[in-house]
């Protein structure tokens, strides 16, 4: 183990992550290892939130994401790596030998994105997902066999589920998003984010008001002055 480890709990969820990355498509082969490939993100309630592509490896691309936590989107607090439950990948083996940087390479992947992209907004209850960018239009694509798994050990996953704790690490990720907005000169596609967090964060705060009982429960609640 290193000198200064990193808390258990980190630890753990790293394990889970590499054990995802891990997973062998029916031929053997190591989806994490695809140098090319599309991949999501879900959260605790299996909302897609987040979608991208690699030309870099699978494994390299997610694991930026979620351990070293060096993307734009995450340094740009659009993607909270906390937020995280499950990922999936869509692996393209066949483009193995091909070059990164060819025109080719770039369609097909845009494509792939792209029909990604449509298969989440229409699994979202939200139609949308966290991504700034705008995802460009193109002919739908047949996608190959998708790996999915989740990378919260249960015992972690019993704490994080709580909507209490999340619906406090949600506004605090509005808060600092707001706060890059409101200190930048940024596209129309982050303040979209902005938007589509906060209906994320008004739903999971309406359904926990909900559980606890809701208007019928406040209604009925004895005003602190109220004789007993």
């Amino acid at each position: 183990m290193p000198k200064n480890p990193p808390p258990a709990d980190t630890r753990a969820i790293r394990a889970e992550i590499e054990a995802v990355l891990n997973t062998k498509d029916g031929a053997g082969r190591v989806v994490g290892n695809a140098r090319f490939g599309i991949y999501a993100f879900y959260d605790y309630d299996g909302e897609p939130i987040y979608v991208g592509q690699t030309k870099e490896r699978l494994r390299t691309r997610i694991r930026r994401h979620l351990t070293n936590q060096r993307t734009d989107a995450v340094a740009m607090n659009v993607l909270d790596p906390f937020e995280v439950c499950d990922i999936e990948m869509w692996p393209f083996f066949d483009l193995e030998l091909e070059k990164k940087g060819t025109t080719a390479v770039k369609e097909f992947l845009d494509a792939a994105e792209y029909t990604v992209f449509q298969l989440l907004l229409s699994q979202s209850q939200f139609g949308a997902v966290l991504n700034e960018g705008k995802i460009p239009v193109h002919t739908l694509m047949p996608l190959p066999e998708s790996f999915r798994g989740r990378i919260i050990p249960p015992n972690i996953y019993e704490l994080r589920v709580h909507p209490d704790v999340r619906l406090a690490r949600r506004a605090s990720t509005i808060a600092s998003l707001s706060r890059v907005i409101s200190e930048r000169q940024v596209q129309v596609g982050l303040r979209r984010t902005l938007v589509t967090q906060a209906r994320r964060l008004e739903h999971l705060a309406r359904r926990r008001f909900e559980e606890t009982g809701g208007e019928a429960a406040y209604l009925s609640q004895k005003h602190p002055t109220e004789e007993d």
